[in-house]
Parts: C-alpha cells; sequence; structure tokens
C-alpha cells in the first residue's frame, strides 16, 4: 500500500501553519501494535511529515515518510494507511 498518495500530498499543508489549529489529513499505523501516526503537514524535500504521534504515549512532533515505509513487523508486516480515516482537527485526537 502506497503510504503517501497525490491526492494526500496535495491535501497536506507545509510546515509552520497555525499548528494550534492543525488539522490531521492521514493516519498511518501499525497493524500489529497500537502506534499510530496522524499527519497534518509534510514537506516534500525531507519528507517529513508533522503531527501527532500516538505510541507509548502521545506527542507532537516529526516523523518521516522514508522510515514509516522501512518499518517491518512480524511476518513482514508493514505500515498502514487508514482508508476510511476523515480529516480530524488534533485536539480531537489527543
Amino acid at each position: 500500500m502506497k503510504l503517501l498518495t497525490k491526492e494526500l500530498k496535495r491535501k497536506l499543508p507545509g510546515f509552520n501553519i497555525a499548528r494550534h489549529e492543525a488539522v490531521a489529513v492521514a493516519k498511518f499505523f501499525t497493524p500489529w501494535s497500537n502506534w499510530t501516526w496522524y499527519a497534518a503537514e509534510y514537506d516534500p524535500a525531507t519528507r517529513t511529515f508533522w503531527g501527532l504521534v500516538d505510541g507509548f504515549g502521545k506527542e507532537y512532533g516529526c516523523f518521516s515518510l522514508d522510515e514509516l515505509e522501512q518499518v517491518r513487523g512480524p511476518h513482514g508486516l508493514r505500515i498502514e494507511r487508514d482508508l476510511y480515516f476523515e480529516p480530524t482537527p488534533l485536539k480531537e485526537l489527543e
């Protein structure tokens, strides 16, 4: 599964928007654990997202598309994109 489609890339704003109003446009998750990444911004030059990461705890920060694509879980499972995720303000995901 392609994590970042052309359509998603068009929907994601660049870095440095008013982050207190940020909206998650994409949700990525590990099907074998509880880690989830909500992408609200994207920098195509560095292939880096900014958003909310929910793993051991919830925190805002940057995460790399390249790293998400390289992760392999048990039996070769990969990080997936939630195909049914609707854009949601990050404040509602905290």
